[in-house]
């Protein structure tokens, strides 16, 4: 402790005897008091102690901020090998100044460091410190403010430190490039990794300073020297690439004609210079879902006529809104320094047209908005027509008593019937739900849910007479609100643009390839290790997938090339009249038993999408219907959701029967006479498709199709099931020909499942009835033998 006080006295008497200048014996080593021998431990203690010691924060001596910027330097230099190398020989550090006043450069007052040195934040009365509290992030003001927000605007976020000496000489250019971006629109951030970790983890930045850029949730690094027109460019280049068209004389009427598709008004500026500027690159980013936007460059010849149409001033800059009528602007601004809140104030005045069409429920919640307590009522006059030529001379029409409505309190809109079929039904109120004449009703919107009252006003041809009993309606509406009588729960709108989100998908998935190759060129590899990763794994999944499936397919071939010469392939169960979409794997048919061991994983615990395909025999028929049934099925095998079963009636019949309730053509399935007089009903060469999680079964009824021995009884008999022919020859014949009887009956079973191979594609198809089970019965007893 006493060397320690003797070294602190020292350094307090070389502070206040004012050795503020760069002297011989000003070395690195003794404002540290390590000898220079010392290990990088050593020097980093002492650092550290140091550095708690003099920190302006807890130091309150007047010359503590330079004792601390000393300290800072001197560990910078020590803690660096080469620089630590280059002071050990020369006396001066690796910079184009010397650590001292040698023969190498000039004495300064302000020790060895520049101006902005002595910006440092040291404590929280100094003005870098407060600008940047302005912008402190935090993980959950993060993810809750800034990702949806960065749909409508850019943000760009500096990662910092407390102890990050490298940030100060970014300072001044990060300010400049502040206050400029934060009057175009754009977001600004400052996370301090001292105190948000992890916000800078889930970021991905792993080093301060850094400099990203947020939008659309997405988040790009500043790899660039930090200089105002660089930030400026990363901004610009953080846009989409197709927010602005570029208009001329020759695509002018292209552009102000597709308000009809895009259902957006349009914009127009037209200026002077040839780049489109940032500002209103962010104003078309922030209104992208209203608004299409274009640019005029006034200094091309191929601009003129546009700018003698509609009389453009030269001298400032001309904003030009366009609606349905493209001859005309429905509204205009013109100033040399357009502000951003003039402009997000025209644009907000302007966001629909006069008469738009509801392509989707965010527009319709915007255009017509639940009914608030604190507000002013809303109503909405819409339009049901038809996207037909028929129906353009009315739809003109409607647009033109639009354009003349001056209330604030009435929305107009139009819709197509055979787009919004369920809404239309509904505020039309048909009942067979087919194209009918247009129509025009009003409607007010009471809450989220879908309530709302409306009133049909009248068939709307757009005739005069049409117009004036709309504008009595909407009169007597001012004055009486009740009279909208009907009410109903409207149905949520299709979204008529789904189909351009595969366009919006490719071009999204551009920008991301771009980025990925930017950040590939400039050797980000710690932000780009999770992704090259995941390409990595996914490539040796796929590479080691198809060496083992290579393998396989040629140890099967290999397998199965003899048994085709044998000419054995329809005896093994090949493909017959059913087919698959995929081809069989195996060679065989793997068929188990449902019983009460496997009743639960085989039905109860089938996974989503699987069924099992389970086929009823006897004992008696078992050898015989499970080699059809297996040739039957073999091409199906294929399908890795369909397991296949065999259920022994004999032992179960109970169950069998409590199933069968569920299904409707149990009552055609035949039945035999017992010995005592009841029907017992005979489930033998049955075929039951099970779908365990959604609980119904699809039902298959043997129905023979083969050749009898005597062609007559095979006529008779064809459409019977095997069981009673089997009965009825025992009748017929009960003592001569037994072998005959017996051969009928075998040939008889083995043709109950002729036309399994076309039930089998049906249940694939979806074609089948199901019969929805509440419980599957249970399969724990078995049926005692009579």
């Amino acid at each position: 402790k006493k060397k320690n006080r003797v070294r602190l006295i020292l350094l307090t008497m070389l502070l206040l005897t004012g050795v503020t200048h760069a002297g011989p014996d000003m070395d690195p080593y003794k404002i540290l008091g390590v000898s220079r021998g010392a290990s990088q431990a050593e020097i980093k203690k002492v650092y550290k102690r140091l550095a708690k010691e003099w920190h302006p924060d807890k130091n309150k001596n007047p010359g503590a901020e330079d004792m601390f910027i000393k300290i800072t330097k001197s560990y910078e230099i020590l803690s660096n090998e080469d620089k630590r190398a280059n002071y050990d020989r020369y006396g001066q550090t690796d910079d184009t100044q010397p650590y001292g006043s040698g023969r190498y450069g000039q004495q300064h007052d302000n020790f060895y460091f520049d101006e902005s040195f002595f910006n440092f934040p040291f404590n929280g009365q100094n003005h870098r410190d407060f600008a940047d509290s302005k912008y402190t992030l935090h993980f959950n003001q993060y993810i809750n403010d800034v990702v949806p927000d960065s749909y409508k605007r850019p943000y760009l976020i500096k990662i910092t430190s407390d102890w990050c000496f490298s940030c100060i000489h970014i300072e001044p250019v990060w300010k400049e490039v502040v206050q400029e971006m934060e009057t175009l629109g754009v977001g600004i951030g400052v996370v301090d990794v001292g105190y948000e970790r992890r916000l800078a983890n889930h970021l991905g930045a792993h080093r301060t300073p850094s400099i990203l850029g947020v939008i659309n949730g997405k988040v790009t690094f500043f790899h660039y020297a930090v200089a105002k027109e660089h930030l400026k460019q990363f901004v610009e280049d953080l846009l989409p690439q197709r927010l602005v068209e570029r208009v001329t004389d020759k695509n002018d009427l292209q552009f102000l004609n597709s308000w009809h598709e895009l259902n957006k008004p349009h914009v127009l500026l037209f200026d002077q210079v040839p780049v489109v500027p940032l500002l209103y690159k962010l104003t078309a980013f922030a209104y992208k879902d209203y608004l299409q936007f274009g640019y005029v460059d006034q200094g091309l010849s191929e601009t003129a006529n546009l700018q003698k149409q509609f009389n453009i001033n030269t001298y400032a800059p001309t904003m030009l809104v366009f609606k349905e009528n493209i001859d005309k602007p429905a509204d205009i601004i013109q100033a040399k320094g357009m502000k951003k809140q003039i402009i997000d104030e025209f644009m907000s005045n302007n966001k629909f047209l006069l008469a738009p069409r509801l392509v989707n429920q965010k527009l319709f919640d915007e255009l017509c908005p639940v009914k608030q307590f604190h507000r002013r009522r809303k109503y909405c006059v819409l339009l049901i027509t038809g996207d037909e030529e028929t129906f353009s001379s009315g739809n003109q029409a409607f647009l033109s008593f639009a354009s003349t409505n001056t209330k604030e309190v009435v929305r107009f809109a139009y819709v197509y019937q055979r787009l919004q079929q369920p809404l239309c039904d509904i505020l039309m109120q048909n009942k067979d739900s087919t194209q009918s004449q247009p129509q025009v009703v009003i409607l007010e919107r009471r809450n989220t849910a879908g309530k709302a009252l409306f009133k049909p006003v009248t068939a709307w041809n757009g005739s005069e007479e049409d117009k004036q009993l709309l504008l009595d309606e909407l009169e007597r509406l001012q004055k009486d609100p009740s009279i909208l009588s009907h009410d109903a729960m409207l149905p949520e709108l299709n979204n008529e643009f789904a189909s351009m989100f595969v366009i919006r998908w490719i071009y999204a998935s551009y920008d991301y390839l771009s980025e990925v190759i930017d950040d590939i060129l400039h050797n980000n590899w710690r932000e780009m290790m999770p992704l090259l990763s995941l390409i990595f794994s996914a490539l040796f999944i796929l590479f080691g997938t198809v060496v083992i499936q290579a393998f396989s397919d040629s140890g099967e071939d290999k397998q199965t090339k003899p048994k085709a010469k044998d000419g054995s392939k329809a005896e093994n169960g090949s493909p017959g009249t059913g087919t698959s979409s995929r081809p069989p794997k195996k060679n065989f048919v793997e068929v188990t038993e449902l019983t009460d061991i496997t009743y639960m994983s085989n039905l109860v615990k089938l996974r989503p999408g699987h069924m099992n395909i389970v086929l009823v025999l006897t004992d008696a028929s078992k050898n015989i219907l499970l080699s059809k049934f297996a040739k039957e099925v073999y091409s199906f095998t294929g399908s890795l959701t369909l397991h296949f079963s065999f259920l022994n009636i004999d032992k179960h019949s109970e169950w069998m029967n409590m199933l069968m309730e569920y299904a409707q053509d149990t009552m055609q399935i035949d039945a035999d006479e017992d010995d005592g007089g009841n029907y017992k009903i005979d489930y033998t060469g049955h075929v039951l498709a099970l779908n365990g999680y959604k609980k119904y079964l699809c039902l298959f009824k043997p129905v023979y199709t083969g050749e009898d021995l005597d062609s007559k009884s095979s006529e008779d008999e064809g459409g019977s099931s095997g069981v009673r022919s089997r009965s009825s020859s025992r009748d017929d014949h009960p003592s001569r020909k037994p072998n005959r009887s017996r051969s009928i009956s075998t040939l008889q079973i083995h043709h109950k499942l002729d036309r399994l191979g076309l039930w089998m594609e049906r249940l694939l198809e979806g074609t089948l009835p199901r019969y929805y089970i509440p419980t599957w019965p249970g399969l724990d007893k078995i049926t005692p033998s009579k």
